[in-house]
């Protein structure tokens, strides 16, 4: 919890009480902990006379990113009225969630435009509260696998219009993702080099010949 307080014990003159100062002490809403009773409150003779408060223990759970991720989405998707079903795989150095239904073009936007400011804004509620971050990367009928097939053909076919003409090609502007896959298409082309150009989100791929 990134040195947050995690754990705590109340007494309250109930249980609730208790539970409900140790979730303001903890800041925290009442789903995100689990709780121990340790004394039970008790009246004690003639109903004061040793009469004891509740205790408990109060402990936040730890959050799950990719659970959080996909809450966060389902949330959209239901305030957008549409049905998407999630498909998550965890790889090695990532966890994919693969988006799929009817009509989804809407999520993906010209060249993943919208789907990358989506996945962004998944990451930012996945990994707010969480202890370790988890890089959420978000696809849509497998869009992104496509479009880095059509980008790496694009790119031969480039780099062999560089050959033959002896100039150098600029490509529209990319995000960092999709540049990398340009770069990596070429990179072993003894003949050609690629780097790019220009500040985000304008940045652009230029495909030359090597000197």
């Amino acid at each position: 919890m990134n040195g947050k307080l995690t754990i705590t014990e109340k007494t309250g003159k109930t249980i609730e009480e208790a539970i409900e100062l140790a979730l303001a002490e903890l800041k925290v809403s009442r789903d995100r902990v689990v709780h121990e009773v340790l004394e039970a409150p008790s009246k004690g003779l003639f109903g004061f006379i040793g009469s004891k408060l509740a205790k408990v223990r109060v402990a936040v759970q730890p959050i799950n990113p990719v659970e959080q991720a996909e809450k966060f989405l389902s949330d959209i998707f239901k305030t957008m009225h549409i049905i998407v079903a999630m498909e998550t795989v965890e790889q090695d150095d990532h966890v994919l969630i693969n988006l799929r239904g009817d009509d989804l073009g809407l999520l993906i936007g010209k060249h993943g435009q919208t789907l990358d400011a989506l996945q962004y804004l998944t990451n930012l509620a996945a990994n707010r509260d969480a202890e370790s971050r988890s890089r959420i990367v978000l696809d849509v009928e497998d869009y992104r696998k496509r479009r880095a097939e059509t980008l790496s053909r694009l790119a031969m076919r480039l780099a062999d219009k560089v050959k033959r003409r002896g100039e150098r090609v600029v490509l529209e502007p990319m995000s960092p993702q999709e540049r990398k896959i340009i770069h990596t298409a070429l990179q072993s082309d003894s003949r050609i080099v690629t780097y790019s150009e220009g500040d985000d989100p304008y940045r652009k791929v230029v495909i030359a010949l090597k000197r």
